[in-house]
């Protein structure tokens, strides 16, 4: 297998590229990997270190936007695309939703495109739960068949991405399949995310900034169950067909952040409400009935045990995170969240 990633210096690529050819119990080892990421803010190749001399590893640095590398790309012959190229931060798509709509739209257009003229025989695009929009208190869980409701600019792109991705499987019979998980939490997560932001707070005793009331519920999954999820999907997963990828791990954002503080032993106190974000959505959760009943997958991580886990590897990689958070993200944090602190 000759496998494209795109993003994969990013928190989810960079875990399953490390996930199928990593030196820890690697799955798929005799595979072919070359990983294509802009290297954007969120884009480190620190996590994929230790694979850099591997020779069946190769990183290429560029734009999927950029139309002629993709198709220089594809021209060696690659068996199958997984795209996991995208802003993903729905705070900075409040802030600059023409990023988004740039890597997140068009650039799935341009691998879609290139993809189909050079004989890709799968396609594998990596979306979200928050395509669907808001749940109820008491309503199921997403399926496959929920409408879409994008409430902000990052969804909003995510399904226009999805929409492009079936309609090239309905105009060209193009062999493209969707994912859509919940939220991701495990290691090398950029600390602009809920988790991993809040542990890295609360070990320096400052402020874990909790938007409105944090009474908001997502569904948590180990980024090591979406990694296996995917590789199902690889290898077994039907041509146009939508897979929903759920952790069975429903909390809300104040039950999290309490057992993060439980974790590290550190007092309540550090818990600051914010004013609430625009079209922040109340609750998602997943019905992952799909995947397990065709593809034989579910979740294995119980979220108690996989947020220990991940506690212990920030603990352990802090030199990751304090090169991360002395830098760039330190100035969206403070031109985003501490001027809303009450």
């Amino acid at each position: 297998m000759r496998l494209l990633i795109t993003g994969g210096a990013g928190f989810i690529g960079s875990n399953f590229i490390r996930y199928l050819i990593g030196p820890d119990n690697p799955w798929r080892p005799d595979w072919e990997i070359i990983n294509l990421d802009k290297l954007t803010y969120a884009g480190n190749l620190e996590n994929l270190a230790d694979l850099a001399h591997q020779k069946n590893y190769q990183f290429i640095k560029g734009d999927i936007c950029d139309g002629q590398l993709v198709k220089q790309i594809l021209e060696t012959g690659i068996d199958a695309i997984i795209n996991f190229a995208a802003e993903s931060h729905v705070d900075r798509s409040l802030y600059e939703p023409d990023v988004f709509l740039k890597t997140n739209v068009i650039g799935v257009q341009v691998l879609l495109h290139a993809a189909m003229h050079h004989n890709v025989h799968k396609f594998i695009q990596i979306s979200t739960d928050e395509v669907y929009g808001s749940l109820k208190p008491d309503a199921p869980g997403f399926r496959e068949d929920t409408p879409l409701a994008p409430n902000s600019p990052y969804s909003a792109s995510k399904a226009a991405a999805d929409l492009l991705v079936r309609s090239y499987f309905k105009t060209y019979n193009f062999p493209a399949v969707i994912t859509r998980c919940s939220n991701n939490y495990g290691p090398y997560q950029f600390p602009e995310k809920l988790i991993p932001l809040f542990i890295t707070n609360a070990l320096e005793n400052k402020p874990l900034p909790v938007y409105g009331d944090g009474l908001n519920v997502r569904d948590w999954i180990h980024v090591e169950d979406h990694c296996r999820a995917i590789l199902y999907v690889l290898e077994k997963g039907v041509a146009g067909e939508i897979y929903n990828i759920g952790g069975q791990g429903e909390k809300t954002n104040l039950e999290i952040t309490e057992m993060i503080l439980d974790l590290l032993q550190k007092p309540r106190s550090l818990i600051r409400f914010v004013t609430d974000r625009p079209g922040h959505d109340r609750r998602y959760a997943i019905d992952f009935s799909k995947i397990k009943r065709e593809l034989g997958w579910s979740p294995t991580y119980q979220l108690a045990d996989g947020l220990r886990q991940t506690v212990d590897w920030y603990l352990k990689n802090e030199d990751w995170w304090r090169r991360i958070k002395s830098g760039v993200y330190r100035d969206f944090y403070q031109k985003h969240y501490q001027d809303r602190l009450k």
